[in-house]
């Protein structure tokens, strides 16, 4: 039986209407309509209710329909790791930042004169290299949590 099939039959023993399961899951009675019509499937959360609500496990809910448990597996990965995510946007924006400030400071000094120059001790190599690897390391990061994990 397939979750829609399998959603309707529960509500049906209770005796419920669709406003009703609705009223107790806190969804709207229309997103109840469409689950069991088979034209949209509950998040994980509303799954979790519904199987505490009917009495039933979430693994019978879930294996009945093969389309339904692919969309929570890519639900589950979207969240997965979204720190790391972030954590390597963030990389990345510090390189660009970086390498801008470099840009701003350079073209100061030599269309205005100024002379702004890198702390004593900082060595040559890192203060050219640093934004560019910030920028690659971060860039090659956020792909790979992209594509593992949307």
């Amino acid at each position: 039986m397939v979750f829609s099939e399998r959603l309707k039959s529960e509500r049906e023993k209770k005796g419920w209407s669709q406003a009703d399961l609705a009223d107790k899951i806190h969804v709207s009675r229309q997103s109840v309509s469409k689950w069991e019509t088979g034209k949209n499937y509950p998040s994980i959360e509303v799954i979790i209710n519904l199987s505490d609500l009917f009495g039933v496990t979430i693994d019978e809910l879930l294996r009945s329909d093969e389309e339904l448990k692919d969309k929570v597996i890519q639900d589950s990965k979207q969240l997965a790791h979204p720190k790391w995510k972030v954590f390597c946007d963030s990389v990345f924006m510090l390189g660009v930042f970086l390498l801008v400030s470099k840009i701003i400071i350079f073209a100061s000094n030599y269309f205005f004169g100024t002379s702004i120059v890198m702390p004593e001790g900082v060595p040559r190599f890192l203060s050219n290299f640093l934004p560019l690897f910030l920028m690659v390391a971060g860039g090659i990061g956020s792909d790979y949590f992209k594509d593992k994990y949307i």
